[in-house]
């Protein structure tokens, strides 16, 4: 199933954010800083991550019940299967 470009700005936008979070984590393990500084970071940015992949299952789920008989669209197992995934 291909999601629209469209819909996945609000996704792709995330991304940037946690892609620029872990260039900071780098820098930060690179300058010897504290521990739970670095972790606090990591938590940051699997958070973001993780939200950024339910943003792409609800997208994904949305188009699937708006047009079900779409070629590639995905059934109700195979978006369980990719929610728990992310679980």
């Amino acid at each position: 199933m291909e999601l629209d470009p469209t819909e996945m700005q609000a996704v792709v936008k995330r991304l940037r954010r946690a892609q620029g979070q872990i260039g900071g984590i780098l820098k930060m393990i690179e300058d010897g800083r504290e521990c739970q500084d670095v972790v606090t970071q990591l938590a940051a940015v699997s958070k973001a991550v993780d939200r950024a992949g339910f943003a792409v299952i609800a997208l994904g789920l949305r188009q699937c019940l708006s047009d079900p008989e779409a070629a590639g669209s995905m059934d109700v197992e195979q978006m369980e299967k990719l929610f728990l995934s992310l679980a």
